[in-house]
C-alpha cells in the first residue's frame, strides 16, 4: 500500500476584523489616521515620489505608528494576539523568555496602477497585511510557493491543481481581512485596476 505524505507545509494565517463588535467606527478611524499621514507626512511623500511607488507608504519615514493615534495603538494590540495565535500554530521555539514582537508598522495607500514586485521581509519572522479600504479591482495578495527556484526541470502545475500546489496563490482581502505568513515567503501585489485608493497597514514581527 503506498501514501502520500504532506511535508513542510506552507502556512498562511487569515481572520477577520469584520464581524467585530465596532468594527465599522475603527475602521473608519484606521482610514483617517492612514490618509492624515499621507497627507503630513512629508518625508514618506517625498520618498513615495522619488521611488515612483503609486501612492503613499510610511514605510521609509515613519517607525512609530502605535506611539501616534490611539487607533494605531488598538490594532497592535489586536495584532499582537493574532501573531501569538499564528505562532503557536507553526510550533515556534522561542525560549523561556523569548516572544514575537511588532518591529515594524507602516501605511500603504495605492492609487489606480500602482502594486508592488515580488519580496521577502528579511529579518523578520511573521509578517502580514490589515486591509483597510479595498475598493472592487482595487488589488489582490499574490503568493509564491517558496519552492518555485528550485524547480528546475518541474512542468507547470494544470490550471485545476489544488490550491496547495498551485505554483501561485492569489488572495483577494476584503476591509477587515486579515493575512500573516512566514517572513521568508515571497508575495508580491499585482497593480489594482480602481479609481479608488487601496488603503493597508502591514507589519513585521520579529523574534525578541
Amino acid at each position: 500500500m503506498a501514501t502520500t505524505r504532506s511535508l513542510f507545509v506552507t502556512s498562511l494565517y487569515e481572520a477577520s476584523f469584520a464581524d467585530d463588535p465596532g468594527f465599522e467606527a475603527f475602521n473608519a478611524d484606521l482610514e483617517a489616521a492612514c490618509r492624515m499621514l499621507a497627507a503630513e507626512d512629508r518625508a514618506g511623500c517625498v520618498w513615495s515620489k522619488v521611488n515612483r511607488y503609486g501612492g503613499y507608504t510610511s514605510y521609509a519615514s515613519l517607525d512609530d505608528l502605535p506611539s501616534r493615534a490611539t487607533v494605531f495603538a488598538e490594532l497592535k494590540r489586536r495584532l499582537d494576539a493574532k501573531a501569538r495565535e499564528f505562532g503557536g500554530s507553526l510550533a515556534l521555539d522561542l525560549g523561556r523568555r523569548g516572544r514575537l514582537k511588532l518591529d515594524s508598522m507602516w501605511v500603504s495607500i495605492l492609487r489606480k496602477g500602482a502594486g508592488h514586485s515580488g519580496h521577502i521581509h528579511p529579518s523578520s519572522v511573521l509578517s502580514g497585511t490589515l486591509y483597510v479600504a479595498v475598493p472592487p479591482r482595487g488589488g489582490t495578495l499574490r503568493l509564491e510557493d517558496p519552492r518555485l527556484p528550485l524547480m528546475m526541470a518541474a512542468p507547470p502545475r494544470r490550471s485545476d491543481a489544488p490550491e496547495g500546489q498551485r505554483s501561485f496563490v492569489t488572495l483577494e482581502p476584503k476591509a477587515g481581512t486579515l493575512f500573516m505568513w512566514e517572513s521568508w515567503l515571497r508575495h508580491e501585489v499585482p497593480a489594482g485596476g480602481s479609481k479608488a485608493d487601496r488603503v493597508s497597514l502591514s507589519f513585521n514581527y520579529a523574534w525578541r
